[in-house]
């Protein structure tokens, strides 16, 4: 089996409502999607959600690189994912977000030859619930408020609060939310690096009565080195994410004892692949894992969810922006039922796709076939 035919797609889709974090606000997903056509008929999906702030791409790069690795993916074994992953390497550092939607449409691919789920291709099973955490966003204490309660309502059990303006304001912002929505549901917080060490240590005391789950990159990610003392002094667990990419980072930051959890995300570690090593690095240390995502739809959330059914050490989920965005335009995938529980499809691969009604929709660039 050879991969003959490569497409990328721009699928650009509205939020219901600004999304916004310390790194800035967004009204829109700009998403890519790869499709990835074999010489005996298969064909797989991706997908990826460029974050310039943090994994440095945007819509225009991916369509751009997408191309490179697509000249370069032409011909190859679409079932070797490692030599896949490492012919993708050569042609282009770093670029993680587009990588990851060609490693997850390999996957689809492989799996589906296998004849197997994609769960159960990577030696996972279903044997625990998949529970999604519902965002707030960064904004004026009041509406954080409104809109915890309104996350309350809508029956989830867990609430992310998005944090990282300032210390004693993210405090109070804590406060009253806790306040509003009782002391029971888990409350979960993210910085997106908005503090420096000693406001985030301060942050994180002031806040150790509100019973926190756990806080997310609390300071830079260029400043790991410092974040083994916050942990140290923090009375709430921390866990990195914009500071753990792929497994290399998870390695220094295990070896540095910086934090209590790994935030993965396909976009950061390039897709799946690399997601297993940092997987495997967490299971040897003991320590667990949260997985995430940028703003993708739920095609590539599908394939996160996948993966979080490959390991006891992945005991939380962050699965929740498709929810936000105004139109749905995946078939097959992950569903959302009542209080947060995510679903995964037993159908071989990946079990998501875009119909060809809606990719002739989109702005594409075709890799022609092989000769």
């Amino acid at each position: 089996m050879k991969i003959s035919r490569i497409e990328l797609y721009q699928m650009p889709v509205p939020l219901k409502e600004p999304f916004v974090i310390s790194l800035g606000a967004f009204d829109h997903a700009d998403n890519v999607v790869v499709v990835i056509r074999t010489d005996n008929g298969l064909r797989g999906f991706g997908e990826c959600s460029p974050f310039r702030s943090i994994n440095g791409e945007s819509l225009e790069t991916c369509m751009i690189v997408g191309r490179y690795l697509a000249e370069g993916l032409l011909g190859q074994d679409p079932e070797n994912i490692e030599a896949c992953a490492a012919r993708m390497d050569r042609i282009i550092y770093a670029n993680s977000s587009i990588k990851s939607a060609f490693d997850i449409a390999l996957y689809d691919i492989a799996s589906q030859n296998a004849e197997l789920p994609l769960y159960t291709f990577l030696g996972g099973r279903k044997d625990k619930d998949l529970v999604t955490d519902y965002t707030v966003s960064l904004g004026e204490k009041h509406k954080m408020v409104s809109d915890a309660l309104l996350v309350r309502e809508r029956g989830f059990q867990v609430i992310k609060v998005k944090l990282g303006e300032s210390g004693y304001q993210d405090v109070e912002r804590i406060r009253l939310i806790r306040e509003a929505v009782g002391k029971d549901i888990p409350i979960r917080i993210d910085a997106n690096q908005g503090w420096d060490p000693e406001t985030a240590v301060a942050a994180l005391k002031a806040m150790e009565s509100f019973n926190i789950q756990h806080c997310e990159e609390p300071i830079p990610r260029w400043n790991f080195m410092e974040l083994a003392g916050v942990r140290k002094r923090s009375p709430i667990p921390i866990m990195a994410d914009e500071s753990c990419c792929d497994h290399h980072d998870a390695k220094r930051l295990i070896d540095l004892a910086a934090c209590d959890l790994l935030n993965v995300k396909l976009g950061k570690s390039a897709g799946i692949f690399n997601a297993l090593k940092i997987v495997r690095l967490a299971e040897k240390a003991g320590m667990k894992i949260q997985v995430g995502g940028f703003l993708e739809s739920r095609l590539a959330f599908t394939a996160s969810a996948h993966l979080a059914l490959s390991s006891d050490s992945i005991i939380h989920c962050d699965f929740d922006t498709p929810l936000m965005f105004t139109e749905d335009s995946v078939s097959g995938g992950i569903i959302y039922d009542k209080q947060g529980v995510v679903t995964v499809p037993d159908t071989i691969g990946l079990g998501a796709f875009i119909d060809d009604q809606k990719l002739q929709k989109l702005s594409k660039i075709v890799i022609n076939a092989l000769k």
